[in-house]
């Protein structure tokens, strides 16, 4: 039982803080944990990168996004640390109230220690209780003297559990510090990466900009394939959004939805924010219009989704449950799945392998297909639309 109480003591001093700082700890460990593994993939896609002789813009690419990742990295070291910091003044705070409460403890207990040491004499406390006037006084006598001796024993309990508490928030203390220091350590780590990675990036540009004209060139076969991606992808799913209302429209022209295809997209609506990555990756190219990383007056494409980084192998999976509408191969994509969702369409693309076929079902998590490796570079683009309009894929899926 003495036991139980001095652990629940101990944990009844640590815990409050604890708590306080587990929420915002675990989402910085998590958040942490993710660069991480962004980092590791854009160095393992730089690594198999650095034979292809044609590859500093992309290289560039990637070097700026593992900086952007790293500078995160970074930030969330230096929020971890003030935590860190903060835990460790309110660990010594509560350390000097318990060492403070210990002393006040101890004070009292030797005096009543020495109290009872003066009055060892069992038959002067028995002269004590008989030496009462009237039966009533020998009873709040004896009382006395058994609430004495019960409170030496009640005293000396309480300077045991605070005691252990003390322990406890002495060893919480030092692994506080100890986690301090790593993540000292790591921060200092990370800052000579970054400082090396904007080294890399400062040469690559110089690299680029030295030779305008042959980087031009790649840069305008990119854009090209990519104005060919954004064209054929808009006219298919113009195509299935007007196969959707086919048959069932009304007579003002417009298209009507079947009662399925409105669960479907309700469904899918529903799930903004909430729905799975179609793989594990790095972005490497964001939704939207874009300048060049290097020559600032050259407008780059409309990027319809988002470009990932990812290990090569990678499988991609439907991000919700619909129906396989196409697949197509178009130069620098390889194979391309559209996967319908009632209103709504998912384009997975830069695959070398297809798991499915049109008319295919399809679940959220079903592998669609494997990540091809395109010019030395394995990248997976992904694409969102509300039926002809682009949507931004980071809105929609999951933190």
């Amino acid at each position: 039982m003495r036991k139980l109480l001095v652990i629940l003591v101990a944990l009844a001093v640590a815990l409050p803080l604890q708590a306080q700082k587990s929420s915002s700890m675990k989402k910085l460990e998590s958040q942490k944990a993710q660069l991480e593994k962004e980092i590791a993939i854009l160095n393992r896609q730089l690594k198999e990168n650095s034979s292809a002789r044609e590859q500093e813009l992309s290289k560039l690419t990637l070097v700026r996004r593992k900086i952007e990742a790293r500078e995160k990295l970074i930030a969330g070291c230096d929020q971890t640390l003030r935590i860190l910091d903060d835990s460790i003044r309110a660990c010594r705070r509560d350390i000097d109230k318990l060492q403070a409460r210990h002393d006040t403890l101890s004070a009292y207990y030797a005096r009543l220690v020495r109290s009872t040491y003066k009055n060892r004499d069992s038959r002067m406390w028995y002269m004590y209780v008989l030496s009462s006037e009237s039966i009533g006084q020998g009873f709040r006598r004896f009382g006395y003297l058994r609430s004495l001796a019960g409170e030496m024993g009640a005293q000396a309990t309480r300077i045991r559990e605070t005691s252990a508490a003390l322990q406890v928030e002495r060893e919480r203390l030092e692994s506080l510090r100890a986690t301090e220091a790593a993540t000292r350590k790591q921060i200092a780590s990370e800052r000579s990466k970054l400082r090396g990675e904007e080294d890399e990036s400062n040469r690559l540009v110089q690299k680029l900009g030295s030779d305008r004209k042959k980087y031009q060139q790649q840069l305008q076969s990119k854009n090209k394939q990519k104005e060919d991606l954004n064209r054929k992808i808009a006219d298919l799913i113009r195509k299935e959004s007007q196969k959707q209302g086919g048959g069932s429209g009304s007579k003002s022209g417009k298209k009507t939805s079947t009662a399925i295809d409105t669960k479907l997209s309700n469904e899918f609506a529903s799930n903004k924010g909430r729905l799975p990555w179609p793989v594990e990756g790095a972005i490497v190219e964001r939704f939207g219009k874009h300048k060049h990383p290097v020559y600032q007056n050259v407008d780059l494409p409309q990027n319809n989704g988002v470009t990932l980084a990812v290990k090569r192998g990678t499988q991609a999976k439907a991000v919700f449950n619909g129906t396989v509408t196409q697949i197509v191969v178009l130069p620098g994509y390889n194979q391309c799945v559209l996967v319908n969702h009632g209103a709504y369409f998912t384009l997975y693309s830069k695959l070398a392998t297809v798991a499915v076929k049109p008319g295919d079902k399809v679940k959220t998590g079903q592998v669609v297909g494997t990540v091809d490796t395109i010019g030395g570079e394995d990248l997976f683009h992904f694409e969102l639309w509300q039926e002809t309009t682009p949507q931004n894929p980071e809105n929609w899926l999951r933190d």
